[in-house]
């Protein structure tokens, strides 16, 4: 019994469809081959191959490529819901970007994803009384990937951050499940208070490209925020919010605006 229950723990189908993923890549790009070995085949869990992906981005003249590695690793050792969050993350993007065709492209390619997984990295370093080591993956994540995102900020599972360009979250913002965005949206704050002065998002909320939510305000569950809109004020769940400053415009439309995706108006105008 014991031994068919490690057999089971150690069944890992995202981690599987990965490996799959980089052979064939290797296969038909044989240029390609040096890249996916040293950033997927050569490891035997996605946590290896996060923390080689990240340190090779993240690293600097000031910041070693084996530091970053080396502190990643014990970050998903001591925390390992930093690894079942990324394999949500990762499910996130395959099922709701058109533009993504294999789980091997967001973990080799896609920034929206990896700023996320360096994010995750930075909140466990701010929760572990690390916060200047928390401030430079912050800042090297910006550098990096364009996504601006405070390390004490809480995000949760299956977050997908599209394009992922001027993406900017603030301190005390929070994050629901099954969040989307695109470029360029800001969560944030209003005022010099030290207390909660950034936006909370409820799960399942679709952000489009632009939107800026401001102020220690909450937007509802399985909600819409049309994209270039200025959102100053609460947004009741399953609603549509668009303008300057936003209004409730209608429904949300379907039960989860996250996934669907859905960024068209009733009356024909796009939220993107």
């Amino acid at each position: 019994m014991a031994q068919a229950q490690r057999k089971l723990s150690s069944v890992d189908p995202v981690w599987d469809r990965i490996i799959e993923d980089g052979k064939a890549i290797v296969q038909k790009e044989p240029l390609m081959g040096s890249l996916v070995h040293a950033g997927v085949l050569h490891h035997a869990r996605l946590e290896k191959a996060l923390s080689y992906r990240l340190a090779l981005k993240l690293c600097s003249g000031e910041m070693s490529e084996s530091i970053l590695r080396d502190m990643a690793d014990v970050a998903h050792k001591e925390d390992p819901q930093l690894g079942a969050a990324a394999r949500l993350d990762l499910l996130a993007v395959f099922e709701r970007d058109p533009a993504c065709h294999r789980l091997i492209q967001p973990l080799l390619f896609f920034k929206g994803f990896q700023a996320v997984q360096s994010h995750r990295i930075a909140h466990w370093l701010w929760n572990n009384d690390r916060k200047d080591m928390a401030y430079f993956i912050q800042m090297r994540t910006s550098e990096v990937f364009g996504v601006d995102i405070h390390p004490a900020a809480t995000l949760g599972t299956g977050i997908m951050i599209d394009h992922a360009h001027s993406v900017v979250i603030g301190e005390t913002a929070v994050v629901g499940d099954d969040v989307s965005m695109l470029h360029s949206v800001t969560l944030g704050g209003t005022g010099k208070e030290d207390d909660i002065r950034h936006p909370k998002i409820g799960n399942g909320v679709l952000i489009g490209a632009g939107a800026k939510i401001l102020g220690a305000i909450s937007v509802g569950h399985c909600s819409r925020v049309a994209a270039g809109s200025v959102v100053l004020t609460d947004v009741p769940p399953c609603k549509t919010v668009a303008g300057v400053p936003a209004k409730i415009v209608g429904e949300a439309g379907c039960d989860q605006p996250s996934r669907s995706m859905d960024q068209i108006l009733q009356d024909g105008i796009q939220t993107r």
